[in-house]
């Protein structure tokens, strides 16, 4: 299961990538906006905390450019949110760094590009080995 949020910046690409999600048979939650003015902080945080629960596995979060909902989703405890543009990014944020939340830009990437980021995000493991010692640590940076 997976959560899924936007901003009023982020909520056409939101409806697409909900659409591919129920194509693809994939469990999630709807965190908003309902494409009202909306606070990313407010969505990001509600967003999250589906993550850090237990509740969802992983989440996607959409504003105009994914930099504001990936600063204020990595102030969350347990979250490792990458905002990503390209699929050697989307691939490698989950291979090496084990991202839990995948940032996108409503007003930078077009639909198709997103659904297949989004894809790659969740259809890719982390490949855990010399890794999870450089994810521990940045998990650790959490406590200082």
């Amino acid at each position: 299961m997976i959560s899924i949020g936007c901003d009023h910046g982020g909520y056409e690409l939101k409806l697409a990538i909900i659409e591919h999600l129920k194509e693809r048979n994939i469990e999630f939650i709807d965190c908003g906006c309902d494409g009202e003015k909306s606070d990313y902080p407010d969505i990001a945080e509600k967003t999250c905390k589906k993550v850090t629960s237990g509740e969802c596995d992983k989440a996607i979060l959409v504003c105009g450019t994914g930099i504001g909902m990936s600063m204020a989703a990595n102030k969350i405890k347990g979250i490792r949110a990458a905002v990503c543009s390209d699929w050697y990014s989307a691939k490698y944020t989950r291979l090496h760094n084990d991202a839990n939340v995948l940032c996108l830009g409503g007003r930078v990437l077009g639909a198709g590009l997103a659904i297949e980021l989004a894809d790659i995000f969740l259809d890719t493991e982390f490949e855990q080995g010399r890794h999870c010692a450089r994810v521990q640590k940045v998990m650790d940076l959490e406590d200082k």
